[in-house]
């Protein structure tokens, strides 16, 4: 039988949504008017972005999730209302601030190739009043979760005003906090429990060109100094993961074999990582069990997912380590 989670696990994600919009075409000729191409409209598709993607992955595993998130007062709200809708996610934490408009990336593309992507958004910080809505909200929900997830696109609604509320209310209430954190200033996330940065970005934030084992190292003490958290993790893509704690540093190895397509891989590990911790599993177990979904997606073209079914048929094994819900 496959293993499952504790099924009471509850896990919250606060962080940009948005929406991922595809025009797919047929593209034969360049137009007349301008030297660009023609692309014959064939059809499009409207999926979740963002934050969206954290919780396709962790639904893909079968946990229990909420949103805290903040759109416009627009048509592509609609589209975020009806894809949590049908996804079976409460849509009582997406704030509707008339100010903003939904951020929405479209994408026209030929014969999977992408020609040209326009993206509309607003990525002013929220505005204190939508702030003191969310931290409202947190104030009455908290002690639900198990752990909370905060994904960083850089849409602004992770403001300094927000981080330093909701961490602060994380911390009292004792709910680990797991980041993936966006932008060089990682000061904002003081408190949080634990990051997680790609090798660029933990470059990036530290100013330490990560080229060794030792400067790697270097970084992950800054990070943790900057930031004052318990734990780091930084993902390297094909040299794999490494994770930072108690002052010592320890590397997990790829276990992708065939990288088609990487987008999304970072939803997944974030995903992975939180739904793992929440289930009581050592950081070592963690960082396994998300290298292992990584593997996964890396293989799938766009922003994929991995299903515990997927990952226990390709790494029996590892996963039988975790903990499961004795009454499945």
């Amino acid at each position: 039988m496959l293993p499952k989670f504790d099924s009471r696990i509850k896990i919250l994600v606060i962080g940009d949504i948005m929406v991922d919009h595809y025009v797919y075409g047929d593209c034969n000729r360049i137009s007349p008017e301008a030297p660009v191409p023609v692309v014959e409209f064939k059809s499009e598709q409207f999926t979740l972005g963002g934050a969206g993607n954290v919780l396709k992955n962790i639904m893909a595993f079968g946990a229990s999730v909420d949103i805290i998130s903040v759109v416009g007062n627009d048509s592509n709200a609609v589209i975020v209302f009806d894809e949590l809708i049908n996804m079976g996610i409460s849509t009582s934490g997406i704030v509707k601030d008339p100010n903003r408009c939904t951020t929405i990336k479209s994408r026209i593309l030929s014969i999977n190739h992408q020609l040209i992507r326009l993206d509309k958004e607003n990525i002013k910080p929220i505005d204190n009043s939508i702030v003191q809505r969310i931290i409202n909200m947190l104030e009455s929900t908290i002690h639900q979760y198990s752990i909370v997830l905060l994904s960083d696109y850089n849409k602004g609604l992770l403001s300094e005003t927000l981080l330093e509320k909701l961490l602060k209310l994380c911390h009292a209430a004792k709910v680990p906090t797991l980041l993936d954190p966006k932008g060089l200033d990682f000061k904002k996330y003081e408190g949080i429990s634990l990051i997680k940065p790609n090798k660029k970005e933990a470059t990036l934030a530290t100013g330490i060109t990560i080229d060794s084992q030792e400067s790697l190292k270097q970084a992950c003490f800054k990070i943790q100094a900057i930031t004052n958290c318990k734990e780091v993790i930084i993902t390297m893509s094909e040299e794999g993961m490494a994770y930072y704690t108690e002052g010592i540093l320890e590397l997990i190895p790829t276990k992708a074999l065939d990288v088609i397509d990487v987008t999304g891989a970072g939803d997944t590990v974030l995903a992975a990582l939180g739904l793992s911790l929440a289930n009581n599993s050592t950081l070592k177990e963690a960082c396994e069990f998300a290298n292992q979904a990584a593997a996964i997606v890396v293989s799938k073209v766009g922003s994929a997912t991995a299903s515990l079914k997927e990952i226990e048929e390709r790494f029996s094994i590892q996963i039988s380590k975790f903990k499961v819900n004795t009454n499945e």
